[in-house]
């Protein structure tokens, strides 16, 4: 039974979905983090212009800079956001000359300004502020004396272009994943479009047509392609056996019906009662011919196309011991040596069905007796070996050429032979139960003269 578990479609629009989804947000937090670099440098250029700025309006009287805030560093300052503006101008003392910060620059923070640049975020007066630090060397009077200015405000202006900033890439990303979708499903689309033609062809088959296809695939379904020509050669060789049985069983049946028809014909024909009895025995034999034919065409039918049974431990010595009984006691054996070899001790147990164990090693009892001329010796064997166990049977008789050995087991094959009453379907029906149990059928011609048929089932573990 064929479940639909989802389609193809979805599997690969759920993968690339979530391919795309993982990396969206990776670029999604890079995107975060770039917007904020870039909104911390636009305005840290600035805290520095304007620090800059205030150090070109520092001026000197009596040994102390004296500053006068210019406007153009509150003008670089300035945002749409209303920025609260803090600054603060040290001498080198570390005392503040001017400015707003009201002593909130520590000594931590004056020691690493004399080293270098500084930037931090700190809270002054519970509000975040970013702060910019630097010593210059200030140009007085009468010597070169440093100071340190501090310019900060608040961070609503940097967080606003931050968002900002993300915004426009997040519109830009929604925009570029819709693209991407599309674009998506267009190259499934295109990508299954081979599958879709495939259906098209076999949907378009009769029900009857088992021709090789004949299209154009990718490579990833050239393998499934190979797999349906070859189950479609299967059906062929299937569908011309069953045609070529039909035709085989259809003449088998056809032959014994005309036999009849013309012995009745004739003994209407006559008014002796001699005549009578004769055509009522011809009949009675052709009509038991043609009844073991039919069973054998059921059996055989049954045995190829019927579902396997439940399986039993079946113990070999005992079932061929009554089977080779039950067949030396027929009249059709009483002109045959039919015996057995010396059997195994103990068990001998494979996996089966009793009943068509039986039916195969009563066919082969069969098809020896109908093959060979009376007083012919007929000897059947189980034999054990390593992983596995042989039944076989031998006879006398005059064998088969080495090159129909191997179409024996055919349906209506008689070895060449028709100077009999079989019907050519022993070793099939022998073959189908082999292949049934995982066994193999070998025939081959016995040494000096006669026929040897061995058949290897796998033996039980406990057998090995």
């Amino acid at each position: 039974m064929i479940v639909v578990d989802g389609t193809l479609k979805r599997r690969l629009g759920a993968w690339l979905l979530a391919t795309v989804g993982v990396l969206g947000a990776f670029l999604l937090v890079e995107a975060y983090t770039s917007a904020q670099r870039a909104a911390d440098r636009a305005y840290d250029s600035q805290l520095a212009a304007a620090g800059l700025t205030i150090a070109e309006a520092i001026q000197w009287q009596d040994g102390r800079p004296i500053v006068e805030m210019p406007a153009a560093a509150f003008q670089i300052l300035a945002t749409d956001q209303q920025e609260r503006v803090f600054y603060a101008i040290l001498d080198t003392t570390g005392r503040e000359v001017t400015g707003n910060l009201d002593g909130a620059v520590t000594p931590v923070w004056q020691r690493a300004a004399k080293a270098e640049s500084v930037w931090m975020t700190v809270q002054h007066h519970g509000t975040p502020i970013r702060l910019h630090g630097r010593e210059l060397t200030s140009a007085g009077w009468e010597s070169l004396d440093p100071v340190q200015i501090w310019v900060g405000h608040t961070l609503s202006g940097r967080e606003a272009l931050a968002g900002d900033l993300f915004v426009r890439t997040l519109t830009r990303f929604l925009a570029m994943v819709l693209v991407a979708g599309l674009l998506m499903l267009l190259a499934i689309r295109t990508a299954l479009g081979p599958v879709r033609r495939l259906r098209q062809l076999l949907r378009q088959r009769d029900a009857d047509d088992v021709r090789p296809l004949h299209a154009h695939v990718p490579g990833e379904l050239y393998d499934m392609a190979e797999t349906l020509n070859a189950l479609f050669a299967r059906q062929r060789e299937g569908r011309d056996a069953l045609l070529r049985f039909t035709a085989d069983a259809s003449h088998q049946l056809k032959t014994p019906l005309a036999g009849l028809q013309s012995t009745s014909e004739l003994a209407l024909q006559s008014e002796q009662p001699d005549d009578w009895r004769h055509a009522l025995e011809t009949v009675h034999a052709s009509a038991a011919r043609t009844s073991r034919l039919a069973g054998q065409l059921l059996s055989l039918a049954r045995l190829r196309h019927a579902s396997e049974g439940s399986r039993d431990t079946v113990d070999l010595v005992p079932l061929l011991r009554e089977t080779v009984m039950q067949w030396a006691e027929r009249d059709v054996a009483q002109q045959h040596d039919l015996g057995l070899a010396p059997l195994p001790e103990g068990p001998v147990s494979i996996q089966g069905e009793p009943w068509s164990l039986q039916e195969m090693i009563g066919n082969l009892i069969d098809n020896a007796l109908r093959y060979t001329p009376p007083g012919s010796v007929i000897t059947l064997e189980l034999e054990r070996q390593p992983g596995s166990v042989t039944l076989s049977i031998e006879d006398d008789g005059p064998g088969v050429s080495d090159d129909l050995l191997g179409r024996l087991h055919q349906p209506f094959e008689r070895g060449g032979r028709q100077d009999t009453q079989g019907s050519g379907l022993g070793l099939a029906i022998v073959d189908s139960i082999a292949r049934r149990h995982g066994a193999r059928l070998d025939v081959h011609n016995a040494p000096g003269h006669g026929l040897r048929i061995d058949i290897r089932f796998p033996a039980l573990p406990k057998e090995t």
